[in-house]
């Protein structure tokens, strides 16, 4: 009796854990019309920008947000948004004027793309870590 309640016991997890796995999504970035006003610009990949005058050093970010309605792209986006902004912060926290070769990533799976970006979405969140080099750049 103990071994068919294991097994019974096992099939409830599996059934229950079905369907909840995390999609790992590549993404296009979303047209943004360039950097807003006051921003400290942030260059994915090999994204060109002036030359760099002062480097430092990485930072990185880990973000994860509750999906809640939204569409798992549109959760990928906001996530994104966040960990960007994340990057802004510790630049301007450490007085450097731009964020350049940005990664994304989720687990392993890493890209370092200027056209789009990595993210892990579930039916319950979007996660999404981000890598880029603080620098000073020329004001050419």
């Amino acid at each position: 009796m103990k071994r068919f309640s294991l097994v019974g016991a096992m099939l409830v997890v599996a059934l229950t854990q079905a369907g909840c796995g995390t999609e790992v999504k590549s993404l296009p970035f979303a047209a943004s019309g360039g950097e807003s006003r006051g921003e400290v610009p942030v260059y994915f990949g090999d994204q060109p920008h002036q030359p760099v005058k002062t480097r430092l050093g990485e930072v990185s970010y880990s973000v994860r947000i509750a999906r809640k309605m939204s569409e798992p792209n549109e959760a990928c986006h906001l996530a994104l948004a966040e960990a960007v902004g994340k990057l802004r912060a510790a630049a301007r926290e450490r007085h450097a004027n731009a964020v350049i070769d940005v990664s994304t990533r989720f687990h392993s799976t890493e890209t370092d793309s200027s056209s789009d970006f990595t993210c892990g979405v579930s039916p319950s969140a979007a996660a999404i870590a981000v890598r880029g080099q603080l620098v000073v750049l020329d004001a050419g």
